[in-house]
């Protein structure tokens, strides 16, 4: 699929991961729909990716709420026309252990509202995203693209109960949503990064770090760029559909 003039929405698109690709679509003449909680950060990024010379459209939802993320689909589709690219990227960490032990009693444990906090945006929101956007795409009858942001984390990983069974569910909702939604012509896939630079593991000490990359037979974190890359890849490959792709410089949690 050609990107050029198709109208890309990406959830949490303002910061981070999302704004690192929608720069990526933006430079290859996409039109954005970007969704985000901060209207502040919309608000700059909109000013940024238009110096691209791209169409930016911005809107404030919670994509964990049904009749919000109705209402902003449709206010897309009545903004930008036909939605062709969703880009599932929304998400939040909630991290801590199933529970606290000292001297064979327990002191803690993951609160209800943790967990759940986590499934509500990272899993249930991109349900409620992905369902959306293919109800737009069928209903246009071109087609289109849905990518779903996982994890290296989704195999399970210390301290992350929430955050990965969430990931793991968006691998098993993309390869249902491609076999059920293929005969629409709508393809998806879903990006499992690793550990990418960004301004947290930036702020991390040093020596945890240090950590880090070694751990990475590629000798460093990855960069949002190459994720973004890979989210272009995505949609320009036609063949691709109901796979993840990996990208974590070959670590294994």
């Amino acid at each position: 699929m050609d990107i050029k003039n198709k109208t890309v929405v990406i959830t949490g698109g303002a910061q981070g991961l999302g704004f690192a690709m929608a720069t990526e679509m933006a430079t290859q003449g996409a039109n954005l729909a970007l969704i985000d909680m901060q209207e502040e950060v919309l608000a700059t990024a909109k000013a940024e990716l238009s110096k691209l010379g791209t169409q930016v459209n911005t809107y404030v939802a919670n994509v964990s709420v049904e009749s919000e993320v109705e209402a902003v689909f449709n206010a897309i589709e009545a903004d930008c026309g036909n939605i062709t690219v969703l880009i599932n990227n929304a998400g939040i960490l909630r991290d801590g252990l199933l529970l606290k032990a000292k001297e064979g009693k327990v002191i803690d444990k993951m609160a209800l509202s943790q967990f759940q906090s986590v499934i509500d945006v990272n899993l249930t929101g991109v349900f409620l995203c992905g369902r959306e956007a293919a109800v737009k795409m069928v209903e246009a009858g071109d087609g289109g693209v849905i990518i779903n942001m996982s994890s290296v984390a989704r195999s399970g990983n210390m301290g992350q109960t929430n955050y990965s069974a969430a990931k793991s569910g968006v691998v098993a909702m993309t390869t249902s949503w491609a076999k059920e939604l293929g005969r629409f012509g709508i393809r998806v896939g879903a990006i499992a990064p690793g550990v990418i630079r960004t301004t947290m593991t930036d702020a991390m000490k040093p020596e945890a770090k240090e950590r880090l990359v070694k751990m990475k037979p590629v000798g460093r974190l990855g960069e949002a760029q190459e994720i973004a890359h890979t989210a272009k890849y995505i949609i320009e490959n036609d063949f691709f559909t109901g796979r993840v792709v990996e990208i974590d410089g070959g670590i294994r949690l």
